[in-house]
C-alpha cells in the first residue's frame, strides 16, 4: 500500500484535475446555448431559400442548372468530412471520422475514385493519416462558422463538380439531436434531390433579370452553401454538447476518485497509528 503522503498527493493532483474539468464544463455550457442559438436563427433562413430554391428548379425555364442534372455514370465522389478542430467531446469525431471511412472503403470497392475536403483540424489530420486525396482543408474556423472561410475549400468541390471531375458531391457532420444526444449523418449535396432540394408549391412563373442563367447560377451555389454552412453550424453545436457531456462526466470520475483515495487513505492513517500504538505497547511490556 501506498504511504500516506504519495497518497495525498494523489489526492491533490485528482482534485486540481476535477477543477479544470468543471471549468471546461461550464465554458462548453455557455458556447453551447450559443451554438444552438446561431443554428436555430438559420434554420428560417435555409428553409426559405430551399423552398425558393425548389420553385427555380420546378419553374419553366430554358435552362437547367448542373446542380440539378443526375450523372449516367458515376465515377468519381466528393465527401466534404465536417469536425471539430479540438478535441476533449467525447466520441463526436471519432463516430463522424468512423462512418466516413466506411463509406469511402465501399466506395472504392466500387471502383469509384473519392476526393475529400476536410472541415476541421481532426478531420484533417485523420484524412492525411489514412492516405486520402485532400482536395481542400480549412481549420481554425472558432467557436462560430464562418462563411467567408468556408466558401474557398467549398468552391473547390463545387466546381470539380461543374467541370465533370466529381459526379457526386456528400456531405458527412454530426446533427444535433438535443443536448444528450448527436448523431454521425451522411447527406447528398449533389445532384440536388429529394429532401435537399424539397417539392414546390404549386406553380410559380419567374421573370428572370438579367437572364434566367444568372439569377439560377447564383442561386444554387448559394443555397448549397447555406446547406454546407447550416451543417457546420449544426456540428458546432454538437460539439460543445458533446463537450459538455464529456467533461461533466470526467469530473464526475474525479469526484468519485477523490472519494476512493480518502477512503485509501483513511486506512494507511489508521494502519499506521495501530502500528505505532502496538510498538508502544510491546515497548512498555518489553521494559516492565
Amino acid at each position: 500500500m501506498a504511504n500516506s503522503k504519495e497518497i495525498r498527493t494523489k489526492i491533490k493532483s485528482v482534485e486540481n484535475t476535477r477543477k479544470i474539468t468543471k471549468a471546461m464544463e461550464m465554458v462548453a455550457a455557455s458556447k453551447m446555448r450559443k451554438a444552438q442559438d446561431r443554428m436555430r436563427h438559420a434554420r428560417p433562413y435555409a428553409e426559405k431559400i430551399r423552398n425558393v430554391a425548389a420553385h427555380m428548379s420546378k419553374a419553366n425555364s430554358e435552362y437547367k442548372h448542373p446542380f440539378l442534372i443526375k450523372r449516367d455514370k458515376i465515377a468519381n465522389i466528393g465527401l466534404i468530412v465536417v469536425t471539430s478542430d479540438k478535441g476533449l467531446c467525447g466520441g463526436l469525431n471519432t463516430n463522424v471520422l468512423r462512418l466516413s471511412l466506411n463509406q469511402m472503403k465501399a466506395w472504392e470497392s466500387e471502383g469509384k475514385g473519392v476526393s475529400v475536403t476536410a472541415i476541421g483540424n481532426k478531420g484533417f489530420g485523420f484524412m492525411g493519416r489514412v492516405g486520402a486525396k485532400v482536395k481542400s482543408h480549412v481549420t481554425g474556423l472558432g467557436d462560430a462558422p464562418h462563411m467567408d472561410k468556408l466558401i474557398g475549400p467549398v468552391k473547390v468541390m463545387l466546381d470539380a463538380y461543374i467541370a465533370g471531375e466529381i459526379d457526386q458531391l456528400f456531405i458527412c457532420y454530426t446533427s444535433f439531436i438535443n443536448t444528450m444526444k448527436q448523431e454521425p449523418t451522411m447527406q447528398q449535396l449533389l445532384p440536388l434531390a429529394g429532401e435537399a432540394l424539397g417539392s414546390a408549391e404549386g406553380h410559380w412563373d419567374y421573370i428572370y433579370e438579367p437572364d434566367a442563367k444568372s439569377v439560377i447560377d447564383e442561386l444554387m451555389m448559394r443555397y448549397v452553401e447555406s446547406l454546407i454552412f447550416h451543417a457546420v453550424a449544426e456540428n458546432m453545436a454538437s460539439e460543445q454538447s458533446a463537450r459538455m457531456v464529456a467533461m461533466k462526466a470526467a469530473s464526475d470520475n474525479a469526484k468519485n476518485v477523490i472519494g476512493e483515495l480518502k477512503l485509501v487513505y483513511n486506512k494507511a492513517r489508521q494502519a499506521a497509528i495501530t502500528k505505532e500504538i502496538s510498538e508502544i505497547v510491546g515497548g512498555a511490556a518489553a521494559v516492565s
